[in-house]
């Protein structure tokens, strides 16, 4: 029996056979072509570049049936990277210039464009990077006029060990016969992720080597869970785990009734609970769940994959359908977060210098405040989309008021400008800022009289406070939510927010964790936004305590001395109550 742990990426424990899904590998060659051949070459690579956008409307609009619109998306997305100027451009340079024939020369930039994903810190982008391999192996099969293989026949009860699976390989999956799979790489803000949730079929990604490990037959038990699989289990194992699949349905049927309940504490304390989002197709699973809204609409990925700078009318366009799908709550969207680390490294200068320290450096809203036509595009985007439904506007890294008067009065420009244009908006939009840096939770009480609400964003804030680069495996343990220093910050925000009778949510990880539901609680936040999936355990947890109760334990949390003593505290006061959940914190 072997034990392996990495990544729960969609819920449920299942248990199966399992089958070894190794997509075919072939190699490309270069090819030196003359002059008269470069035609020919290019011909044939928009040839199966059109033939690769027939595949995946095919695909599209099976999904748009099975599924639905929002999941049917991520194929539509794949077809604008299809027609991606970079991508047609980059190849058929490759081409005219160095002679290299087609399959060689789509490879370099495939290349290229998956490794420039992949060295992005933030993770729902580098993710990002199975799109642009999924599309471009469609590309080159056609070349080569080779079939991909496919996960067809396959027999009932499987477990799909993969190194990876694209988007394309995800939706093969018959549920009637695949109970789960597995991966060596991915995350859960991978698109095949977001599939396997909405196909409601448990997995497990980033296990390294699970490939390696794993043979064809095997008996496996993947636990969505926790994120672990275990190979070949005993009996003993087998029937605890089978305790546990009994005992997680039951908790996924008792959750199942709160969907449509109120966030409201026993003791009539309200709150709302929105979800995070990048995509349309999330919304759905979002409301699924249980979200009021979307609390917090990430926009970067316009900007990403291009050699353009996105339009008003494209941003219009999809930010209007989020924002009907999601009424009659609220969307909140987040404008431009790339900078230092996310840059569009193939935009012209200043975009794509280099900096020695780019999590400090010109990003976010420093980097539009020196590009000021990019925000204002973004902005006339947004106020055009609130129109349709309820919009709120949310601006990332900010670390002084001079930021926000400079930025309030580049929107103040924009709506005049609508209003001179005679375009309807929200004219009351409310208009707030993430506290993710040290400087503006200490300043909290000044920044609050410029703004109509905050949003704390942890992972930043945590991040900055502390000192300590969460990606860092040699220091990710000193990233501790819990942290004395942390929860001062938190109070001292909240509390200078309420005093002006403004109101603060929280998007960042800490607000999806069990284990600090009850103390955040305690600390008057008004709003948590979350991965949608986390909205039921979290609702569970307010719903079930008073906000007497929860103001105590936070008392008793603020007098101790160390993040071990705060952790234990919150473990022994709720692990009688909601020990299911603390088992996941």
């Amino acid at each position: 029996m072997i034990t392996l742990t990495g990544i729960a990426a969609s819920h449920g424990i299942a248990f199966g056979k399992a089958f070894l899904y190794e997509v075919e590998k072939f190699k490309v060659i270069r090819r030196q072509i003359s002059d008269q051949n470069v035609e020919a070459e290019i011909e044939q690579f928009k040839q199966a570049v059109a033939k690769a956008k027939r595949e995946i409307i095919q695909i599209r609009d099976n999904v748009a049936q099975r599924m639905s619109k929002e999941y049917a998306d991520i194929f539509s997305a794949h077809l604008l990277l299809l027609e991606d100027h970079f991508l047609i451009l980059e190849v058929t340079k490759k081409i005219k210039e160095e002679y290299k024939n087609v399959e060689f020369a789509l490879w370099e930039v495939l290349e290229m464009l998956t490794k420039n994903f992949y060295e992005l810190e933030d993770e729902y982008i580098r993710e990002r990077a199975v799109d642009i391999y999924d599309i471009g192996k469609k590309i080159l099969y056609n070349m080569v006029e080779r079939k991909r293989v496919g996960l067809e026949g396959i027999e009932p009860g499987t477990v799909i060990v993969a190194h990876n699976l694209t988007p394309s390989d995800t939706v093969q999956i018959d549920k009637e016969k695949v109970v789960a799979f597995v991966t060596d790489v991915g995350g859960p803000t991978s698109h095949t992720a977001i599939l396997a949730r909405a196909m409601e079929i448990p997995a497990v990604v980033g296990l390294n080597n699970v490939t390696s490990q794993v043979k064809d037959g095997d008996s496996l038990i993947v636990d969505g869970l926790s994120g672990q699989i275990v190979i070949n289990p005993t009996q003993t194992v087998l029937e605890e785990y089978n305790r546990r699949s009994v005992e997680f349905e039951a908790f996924q049927a008792g959750l199942a009734k709160l969907k449509d309940l109120p966030a409201e504490t026993p003791d009539r304390y309200r709150l709302e609970i929105g979800a995070n989002i990048e995509l349309i197709e999330e919304v759905t699973s979002a409301k699924e769940h249980g979200a009021e809204g979307i609390g917090l609409y990430r926009t970067e990925f316009f900007y990403l994959n291009r050699d353009d700078l996105p339009s008003e009318e494209e941003m219009f366009k999809t930010y209007r359908e989020a924002v009907e799908a999601t009424f009659p709550y609220p969307v909140i969207f987040r404008t431009l977060d790339l900078g230092g680390d996310k840059l569009p490294y193939h935009l012209e200068e200043p975009w794509n210098q280099i900096e020695s320290n780019p999590f400090l450096g010109l990003r976010a809203i420093r980097l539009c405040l020196q590009h000021p036509d990019i925000l204002k595009t973004q902005f006339r985007a947004i106020l055009r989309a609130s129109k349709h439904g309820k919009v709120k506007i949310i601006i990332p890294m900010i670390s002084s008021v001079e930021e926000v008067r400079e930025t309030k009065a580049i929107l103040a420009d924009v709506m005049q400008e609508l209003k001179d244009k005679e375009i309807p908006f929200d004219e009351k939009i409310e208009f707030g800022i993430m506290i993710e840096t040290p400087s503006a939770a200490v300043t909290a009480d000044i920044l609050a009289k410029e703004v109509d609400f905050f949003s704390i964003g942890t992972n930043d804030l945590i991040q900055y406070a502390l000192a300590v680069d969460r990606g860092n495996e040699h220091i990710a343990y000193l990233y501790r939510p819990s942290h004395p220093a942390i929860l001062r910050l938190l109070k001292k925000t909240i509390e200078a927010a309420h005093r002006e009778g403004k109101w603060v949510g929280m998007c960042g990880e800490m607000a999806s964790n069990p284990l600090f539901t009850v103390l955040l609680l305690g600390l008057g936040l008004d709003e948590f936004s979350m991965s949608g999936v986390s909205i039921p355990e979290i609702k569970e947890i307010i719903r079930a305590t008073t906000l007497q109760e929860a103001r105590e334990l936070l008392q008793q949390a603020l007098t101790l001395s160390g993040t071990d003593e705060v952790e234990g505290l919150m473990r022994e006061r709720l692990s009688a109550r909601f020990g299911h959940l603390m088992e996941r914190a």
